[in-house]
């Protein structure tokens, strides 16, 4: 074995000095030397040259992560491997940074009262979430319409429908902050906003004077005349300052100045008529059918608002935003499928946001529970991973949430009543709302042939449907003729199919 030449007598080590010296100390790429040695010599001498630090090596080094992107060889499955591993690249790290990586996540601890606390007030009603996701639309449309009218400078009308829990005044407030940006940008006047929430003012009348209130201009009228009156002369007469400021009004739960005449909701909208209005007025209701039931009169008293429908929740949006609170979180409290469960499931009985919330923190207090019992029989037993919310504990809160007499009495019913039942449920689906006895019985009949259960007869059906009538799950309308007898669902759907979904005949039925 032929010794190795020491760092002083290596004859590369000279040329490369020599050329280190002729480039002014900068490294330069050389050729590769040839192989005069052995093989397992010239491993060991290139080893000794790396170790030197005072000199360049004669091949120019890359980075652990361009080598590993660079190269054609390399899969795509390794470089993530690598960097869950011992490459370490600043990429990475802003990615973890961004993130979080796996072990902050594993770190929760269900017996740590101050994460169960910040999760349960994550998923509160009341924390307001930095960003509305899944109504991206509807904002854009009517921030789109204030900021016309700020342009302008003409008032305007909006109403806002949905089903509750669709993310309607959430969605406002965030218009009401976009709008006040929006101007300043813009060197326009800033927006004079009155918020009001109808369900806290004692007369329906009062909206009148919460406006009044707030407007800088109304605080100078004086007068015994009423404040709708006053709001009157006020948009009636040209202001003399040329920077007047536009007037928002977001009238939340707008259902409740709804009066036997409707005389206080027409007027609020009719401020938007007058002849110096400024105001930009945006209601806010849960009943869809409150513009079909008005609007024919405000479009005759020349109001007639523009329409946004906020439709319920989809599964997949629901999932969304159940994450996008969860995820500001350093540590994982829930398993996906469980997430994915709740979403199902509050989808299908309504597209309720503030319900699916309630689930969540009624299953994550389940577990609390759970790991307190276990704790005390055992005391000094560790915390394991596997203690989060899991499909179990999902099913438990939905169970507490959507329980109702009308579950527990379709649960308790003879099986051809729950036939007559679901039979019901298909049909009234859509815009249908009743049928005949007759009409149900035919439906009925189809479900016990598919299965081959031996129906019951038409008398034996009419004296089932009066039993399901008088037990309040269906209206049966009086008629001489049994068979001609109208018959409508008194109960809800979704009650329906999560009081029979555990049994495959039923399920399949309601599909």
């Amino acid at each position: 074995m032929p010794t190795i030449a020491g760092p002083s007598s290596s004859p590369h080590k000279h040329i490369v000095a020599a050329r280190s010296e002729n480039t002014g100390g900068l490294e330069v790429n050389t050729p590769r030397k040839r192989k005069l040695r052995s093989d397992s010599a010239a491993e060991v001498a290139s080893t000794a040259v790396v170790t030197e630090r005072s000199f360049s090596t004669p091949m120019k080094w890359k980075s652990p992560r361009r080598c590993a992107v660079s190269s054609p060889s390399t899969l795509k499955e390794d470089v993530q491997e690598d960097s869950k591993g011992k490459l370490e690249s600043p990429v990475i790290s802003a990615v973890k940074d961004r993130f979080d990586c796996l072990d902050v996540k594993s770190k929760w601890n269900p017996r740590d009262d101050d994460q169960m606390k910040a999760v349960k007030e994550a998923l509160h009603v009341s924390t307001a979430p930095s960003t509305v996701v899944c109504r991206e639309d509807e904002q854009i449309r009517v921030l789109e319409f204030v900021k016309g009218c700020m342009e302008q400078k003409k008032a305007g009308s909006l109403y806002i429908c949905g089903c509750p829990g669709t993310g309607k005044s959430l969605s406002m407030e965030k218009v009401r902050q976009q709008a006040e940006e929006w101007a300043k940008q813009e060197g326009l006047p800033c927006l004079e906003t009155v918020s009001v929430n109808c369900t806290s003012l004692t007369k329906t009348t009062d909206i009148f004077s919460k406006i009044l209130g707030e407007s800088e201009t109304g605080k100078k009228v004086n007068g015994s005349s009423s404040p709708l009156q006053q709001l009157q002369v006020l948009f009636s007469q040209k202001q003399q300052s040329s920077s007047t400021k536009m007037m928002l009004i977001i009238a939340d739960e707008m259902d409740y100045l709804i009066t036997r005449d409707r005389g206080v909701l027409h007027e609020l909208f009719m401020l938007t008529t007058l002849p110096f209005s400024r105001c930009i007025l945006i209601g806010v209701a849960n009943a869809i059918d409150l513009a079909d039931r008005f609007l024919p009169k405000l479009k005759s008293l020349n109001c007639k608002p523009l329409v946004v429908t906020f439709r319920a929740y989809s599964t997949e949006q629901i999932l969304r935003i159940l994450q996008e609170r969860l995820v500001e979180l350093p540590y994982v409290a829930f398993q996906s499928k469980a997430l994915e469960l709740c979403a199902r499931k509050v989808s299908a009985a309504s597209g309720d946001m503030r319900k699916a919330l309630s689930v969540c923190r009624s299953a994550l207090e389940i577990l609390e529970t759970e790991v307190k019992g276990s704790s005390e029989e055992e005391p000094q037993s560790p915390v394991t991973e596997d203690q989060v919310v899991k499909i179990n504990h999902m099913v438990a809160a939905l169970s507490k949430t959507f329980k109702s007499p009308v579950v527990d009495t379709i649960q308790s019913l003879p099986q051809h009543q729950q036939i007559i039942v679901c039979s019901a449920a298909k049909a009234f689906r859509g815009s249908k709302k009743d049928s005949s006895i007759a009409e149900l019985n035919k439906l009925y009949l189809e479900i016990c042939k598919s299965s081959m259960i031996t129906p019951a007869g038409i008398t034996e059906f009419c004296n089932m449907c009066t039993v399901l009538n008088d037990q309040g799950i269906l209206k049966l309308s009086k008629a001489r003729d049994d068979k001609l007898k109208r018959v409508s669902l008194r109960v809800d759907e979704a009650d329906i199919t999560f009081a029979l979904k555990e049994i495959r005949f039923f399920r399949n039925c309601l599909l």
